[in-house]
């Protein structure tokens, strides 16, 4: 099996921009390794799915995702910011990001990943390991133990 997360595509020092930007900089990632076949096009979905509903969660998390053609298997891409980027949440910008990738066809997956996501978000002890991890690999590390349904 293909790991969902890998260190190439973590980011821990986000650059500042809108939401659209940090999306980019991880969808970059994604489209190097290989996961997302057209850079322009995944964005494109992934713009049209926020415009139906901001993504971003209380305590500071933002969750971009989209279902694409663009999309070879499921991917994660996980960025962290700073200062902090807008993705609509009541409680303000998000620190944690997740770009979710998920293939068109691939309904069922899409969904168990972002309910095994959204359910560990609500750990504090998982949120902070993140903002607290030195490096990628360590994210990767510990994404891959934590939400990849087993």
């Amino acid at each position: 099996m293909t790991d969902l997360i890998t260190e190439d595509f973590v980011e821990l020092h986000l650059g500042a921009g809108d939401r659209h930007a940090v999306t980019r900089q991880l969808a970059e990632r994604l489209f190097t390794g290989g996961r997302v076949t057209d850079l322009d096009g995944f964005l494109a979905d992934v713009r049209t799915r926020e415009e139906q509903m901001p993504t971003g969660l209380p305590g500071g998390i933002g969750i971009p995702h989209a279902k694409s053609a663009h999309v070879v298997v499921p991917t994660l891409g996980f960025g962290r910011s700073a200062d902090g980027v807008d993705f609509g949440a009541d409680d303000g910008p998000a620190r944690l990001i997740f770009l979710i990738a998920a293939p068109e066809g691939g309904d069922t997956e899409h969904l168990k990943m972002l309910a095994a996501l959204a359910r560990k978000l609500m750990n504090q002890e998982f949120k902070d390991a993140l903002l607290s991890a030195p490096d990628a690999a360590t994210v990767a590390g510990i994404v891959n133990r934590e939400v990849v349904p087993s």
